[in-house]
């Protein structure tokens, strides 16, 4: 049976365990010590993720990541009243600690009631928030399931993601030529000077309603007296149009050879990589009819909505696992202001446990 105490408990006590990206395997260790206790057998991939299995091959595979954002060190969460909070100066977690605890109250209820269950298959990942690395270096020779609910979206368990973007990344290296400033400015070449030319060519924000483009991170200089010697220029673009895709990476090499020109004895390296590619689901996709069909035997009406965010299943999907992407129970994810609304973790829960029942994904 679900237990609404148990999994704030579980909840709570996995969000104080600090987990930023590449900084994992304190929780790692606890969350294979939670598996292995409820009988599942866990083994870790060479990068990391952990899969963990009860029983021979299953139609189903429960995914989450362990990985969190920043600010994520000495989170401080509370109860208020139906939500747990965090104390204002750190994110919360729940991204994705609360899909860990949904599947983790789940897999313990139908297992603690020895109820009938198809076999129970569980990837935790690491490196998600940071480009989906732990599902894209995934050893998928550990997985048997040919569809997927992955536990990480905002918002109660019954909003479904129908459109999640393609992704690109792109990372810029400018070197000009350093000089004093103050003695002889003139023979240098100021490399900041150079990003912000190529900055202010791109685009910014959002583009319309299925793309979005942003410059997120700029390095440049070492001290005040120099001209710069090196930049950086950091950022991403995504879209569910493929097209916009193609336009936007045809505009940043038209940016790039225009400021070349500007600056023939500046080098400017450049470096466009897609880290995740688009999925749309369709009406009739099986798994989203399963996962639909279970919410509403919850009394839970399904809601479809895009996101402008990735997930595992971008990489799920492109390896041929037909994966749903549902609310996790966090609202203002990645902020300071996050919170977990208990009664849609606990709804999340059940989701998890009535699709492991008999029927539940047939």
């Amino acid at each position: 049976m679900i237990n609404r105490d148990r999994i704030v408990k579980t909840f709570m006590d996995l969000a104080v365990i600090d987990s930023p990206s590449g900084e994992e395997d304190e929780i790692a260790v606890d969350l294979r010590g939670r598996l292995e206790a409820l009988g599942l057998t866990v083994r870790a991939d060479d990068f990391g993720n952990l899969v963990a299995r009860e029983g021979p091959e299953t139609p189903l595979l429960l995914s989450a990541h362990m990985d969190t954002v920043e600010p994520g060190r000495g989170i401080k969460p509370s109860v208020d009243g139906d939500r747990i909070v965090t104390d204002g100066t750190t994110i919360l977690g729940g991204d994705c600690k609360a899909g860990i605890t949904a599947i983790l109250e789940a897999v313990q209820s139908v297992l603690e009631d020895r109820s009938e269950h198809i076999p129970i298959e569980i990837c935790i990942t690491r490196a998600e928030e940071t480009g989906l690395l732990g599902a894209r270096n995934l050893d998928y020779s550990l997985i048997s399931a040919k569809e997927s609910i992955v536990i990480d979206r905002e918002g109660p368990p019954s909003r479904i993601t129908s459109m999640s973007p393609t992704y690109v990344g792109f990372d810029l290296q400018i070197t000009g030529r350093a000089a004093h400033a103050g003695i002889e400015p003139e023979k240098g070449l100021s490399a900041v000077l150079i990003a912000s030319e190529i900055i202010t060519r791109l685009p910014q924000g959002r583009l319309d309603e299925q793309t979005t483009f942003n410059v997120g991170v700029t390095k440049g200089g070492l001290v005040r007296n120099a001209v710069p010697l090196s930049a950086s220029v950091v950022g991403e673009f995504r879209s569910t149009n493929l097209e916009a895709i193609d336009d936007i990476r045809a505009r940043i090499d038209g940016v790039l050879t225009k400021v070349r020109g500007m600056f023939p004895e500046a080098t400017i390296e450049d470096d466009l990589h897609t880290d995740f590619e688009m999925f749309a689901l369709t009406d009739d996709d099986p798994a989203t009819k399963r996962v639909k069909t279970a919410l509403r035997s919850l009394g839970l009406e399904p809601t479809m909505s895009p996101s402008g965010g990735g997930s595992d299943a971008n990489i799920f999907r492109q390896k041929g696992i037909g994966a749903v992407v549902v609310g996790m129970a966090d609202t203002n994810m990645h902020t300071l202001q996050e919170f977990v609304t208990i009664p849609d973790l606990v709804d999340a829960a059940h989701l998890v446990e009535t699709m492991l029942r008999p029927g539940g994904w047939a």
